[in-house]
């Protein structure tokens, strides 16, 4: 819960190699006070069928940064493994593994706001914004 003391993040994944959402994806939620404080773990989530994560960790009073890590590689090897099992003539050309197997977002906040951080993904780049 956001108070006028804390923010509040939320975030999604669309894959648009695809179009459509990423379910399933891992994420974990650190913060820090400070740019030179420690980062605290505060614990994580995953995306549900529609590609969102609706219920990550209050942020703690005092919260200034906050890195959303995002484990891309398990949805990777999952949907190659669907892909080949459907349409096994077209199999890449014997690439395994993600590109990118986890993306780190980090961002600063201020204590009142809430931020919405999309996640645009794809096999092999990815882009991210202050959504609303």
């Amino acid at each position: 819960m956001r108070t006028a003391t804390t923010a509040s993040v939320s975030t999604h994944i669309l894959d648009t190699s695809i179009g459509r959402p990423a379910g399933g994806v891992a994420i974990s939620l650190a913060a820090r006070a400070g740019s030179g404080a420690a980062w605290v773990a505060l614990g994580g989530s995953a995306t549900d069928a529609d590609g969102r994560c609706k219920d990550l960790p209050a942020l703690p009073e005092g919260t200034t940064h906050v890195r959303l890590d995002f484990e891309t590689e398990a949805y990777f090897d999952k949907k190659q493994a669907d892909a080949q099992q459907d349409a096994p003539a077209n199999r890449d050309s014997g690439t395994t593994g993600a590109f990118f197997p986890e993306v780190a977002i980090t961002f600063a906040v201020t204590p009142g706001e809430h931020y919405h951080v999309p996640l645009l993904l794809n096999p092999f780049g990815y882009s991210v914004y202050r959504g609303s």
